[in-house]
């Protein structure tokens, strides 16, 4: 897998990470977030469907997350359950205070 990162962004676009999958396969995807789990940098990735829109329906993509002494991001495969578990209990903890702000928004 490697990635490569879209810097030009405006206000109304996301930031987008292009990863090439084991069968050369390129999949776009949108960043939600980048966060801090058990001392590691995690980013969350969104796959995009064929209009360029976040694909809801898709599954999340977790990966270690580290920039390169260029400032290059690199990311990494998750190998170790334990790991992979607190970045996933991480990421939902992110994703229930986006939910409870929503929520809270909604009530104003």
């Amino acid at each position: 897998m490697s990635e490569n990162m879209n810097e030009n962004m405006n206000e109304t676009e996301a930031a987008t990470v292009t990863l090439t999958l084991d069968n050369n396969e390129e999949l776009e995807c949108a960043v939600l977030t980048i966060f801090e789990a058990a001392g590691n940098q995690y980013i969350a990735l969104l796959p995009l469907n064929e209009n360029g829109e976040e694909d809801e329906e898709s599954d999340v993509y977790l990966y270690r997350f580290s920039e390169t002494e260029d400032g290059e991001p690199k990311l990494e495969n998750i190998e170790d359950d334990d790991e992979y578990d607190a970045a996933a209990d991480k990421f939902d903890e992110w994703m229930d205070s986006l939910e409870f702000d929503e929520i809270d928004l909604d009530e104003d």
